[in-house]
């Protein structure tokens, strides 16, 4: 997830490998009411605006997921989405172009007021007219118009069928505002935000750490008006936002933290603190399992340099994932050959059927064949990433050992100027990852190469977004060969090369408990499923 960004519920033991109790223990947990003592999760997925119509986040979707709910949502484990404020959705026809919902009676935003047919139509309507370029407006791209049939009565009318619509209105890009408080054609500051999720906000203070190093916090308390179903392990909950893995690291171990964030620990650190618990050294319990984030190398198709496809194409074969993954990462990733992630519907592996194995003579005879004058020099900008600085080092090291390129490494440590970098064009080569904004191909393909994509590298094909994204969104048929054809064309023009698929990773306090329904491919993080055992 960054910008336009499931079939049984799984048990736990299909979605969780851990060395802590799984799904059932002997320990009582804090349940009913949650406990009074705050649980403080850490995090380096810093943000800054909270608006739903203006942030598509990793940092900002985690608060949303907790604070605002939609008509579905994606309970741990589920790969298709149930209703939430909705009792029942559904097409109304074959073509997939109209969707119709039926809300719950009762439901209130923390405020007190009710939430109604006409906040769901005002939020959609709001988020498409604001239409932020930071926001995710175009996951709902297909939305021609939304009526409301008095208050529980709700109708989406499409511009092209969009059989993928149930799963983006159950992501953050779905939540519903207060008509009363949020403006119709601007962004409403932070702390003003009302929602009707499990959580209100009660407090933001630095957020976003407004200098490196500096750690923002938000608290929340348990929202008195929510009407879900959701069960709270606890009444408080806190979110702090780190500069970099080793600070999260010295929270954890200080006790100003009681539960790291999927992955936002070193890899080398995250290896060790597993099996120091596996060895008995270590009290910290590490919760491990499936994930559906990755990571990429993205290019300005726009430069002079990297708009070259025989520059990345050549990039592509000589990048060595097996090395990232072991020398970089200590195999708590696991190599990536196409854009669509493995366990994903319709995943298949295009770049190593088209580049195999790192070859240097291969990538030579490319770059000679397309006259490119050698070596090619480039500069590779990062800002956020696991294992930031050795993983750039081990892109720089395989490129420039090939003899075919020099590569700058730069690293911009403000996140908002990285982002506002990448969509000025201001870079030739640059780090990037995705966490899925639901379950799907179409997610990893739609959001991130039609029209440029959410890395805003310039790069569009006609045949995806002009006729095979078309086609795929009509298909009930998640796995259809159309995805295949469209991650193959990817692989061939190499617009971003996919390097490697995280796997989850949480380390917590030994009291720390229902880290286990956080864990799944969905990448949510269910604040109200984290509890503390009784002392």
């Amino acid at each position: 997830m960054t910008s336009a960004n499931r079939l049984a519920v799984l048990s736990c033991a299909a979605l969780v490998a851990s060395t802590a109790a799984g799904c059932a223990s002997a320990t009582k947990v804090v349940t009913g009411g949650g406990s009074d003592s705050a649980i403080t999760l850490g995090t380096t997925n810093v943000t800054k605006v909270l608006d739903p119509a203006g942030t598509y986040d990793a940092g900002s979707w985690m608060v949303l997921n907790n604070t605002f709910q939609s008509l579905l949502k994606f309970p741990a484990g589920a790969t298709v989405p149930q209703p939430d404020v909705a009792q029942s959705c559904a097409f109304t026809g074959a073509d997939t172009m109209t969707y119709s919902c039926t809300l719950k009676s009762g439901v209130k935003f923390s405020n007190g007021h009710p939430l109604t047919a006409q906040d769901v139509v005002f939020s959609i309507t709001r988020m498409l007219k604001i239409n932020d370029p930071s926001g995710p407006a175009a996951l709902l791209s297909t939305i021609k118009s939304v009526q409301a049939k008095g208050d529980t009565e709700v109708t989406f009318h499409l511009k092209t069928p969009d059989a993928v619509l149930p799963a983006k209105l159950a992501s953050a890009a779905g939540s519903i505002v207060d008509h009363a408080v949020f403006p119709a054609d601007k962004l409403l500051s932070n702390d003003k935000l009302v929602g009707s999720g499990p959580y209100k906000i009660d407090s933001i203070d630095d957020l976003a750490g407004a200098k490196a190093g500096v750690p923002g916090k938000i608290s929340f308390s348990a929202n008195s008006q929510y009407t879900g179903d959701e069960k709270m392990q606890n009444n408080k909950f806190v979110l702090r936002f780190y500069a970099d893995g080793e600070k999260l690291k010295s929270a954890l171990d200080s006790g100003e933290i009681d539960v790291t964030d999927n992955n936002s620990l070193d890899p080398a650190i995250a290896t060790k603190l597993r099996d120091d618990e596996a060895a008995g050294k270590s009290s910290t319990k590490v919760t491990e399992g499936d994930s559906g984030e990755v990571s990429f190398l993205v290019f300005n198709t726009k430069d002079s340099v990297t708009g070259n496809p025989a520059v990345r194409q050549a990039i592509a074969q000589v990048i060595d994932r097996q090395a990232l993954v072991s020398n970089v990462f200590q195999h708590s990733v696991q190599p990536l050959y196409s854009v669509v992630p493995a366990g994903v519907a319709g995943h298949n592996t295009a770049f190593f059927d088209k580049y195999g194995e790192p070859d240097v003579n291969k990538a030579k005879k490319i770059l000679t064949s397309a006259h490119v004058s050698l070596p090619v020099k480039l500069s590779l900008t990062w800002s956020r990433a696991r294992a930031g600085d050795a993983q750039m080092a081990e892109t720089k090291k395989q490129l420039e050992a090939s003899g075919l390129f020099q590569v700058d490494i730069q690293k911009e440590p403000d996140w908002q100027a990285f982002q506002d970098g990448w969509k000025a064009g201001k870079y030739q080569m640059y780090a990037a990852r995705w966490v899925p904004d639901y379950v799907d191909a179409d997610d990893f393909i739609s959001p991130l190469v039609v029209d440029g994509g959410a890395y805003h590298n310039g790069w569009d094909d006609p045949r995806i977004s002009q006729q095979l994204v078309p086609d795929g969104i009509k298909q009930t048929d998640r796995g259809a060969a159309v995805y295949g054809q469209m991650q193959n064309i990817i692989a061939d023009a190499a617009p971003l090369i996919p390097l490697y698929q995280n796997k989850s990773f949480y380390a917590s306090k030994a009291e720390i408990t229902g880290v286990t329904n956080t864990v799944d491919t969905s990448g949510i993080i269910r604040f109200w499923e984290i509890g503390r055992t009784k002392k």
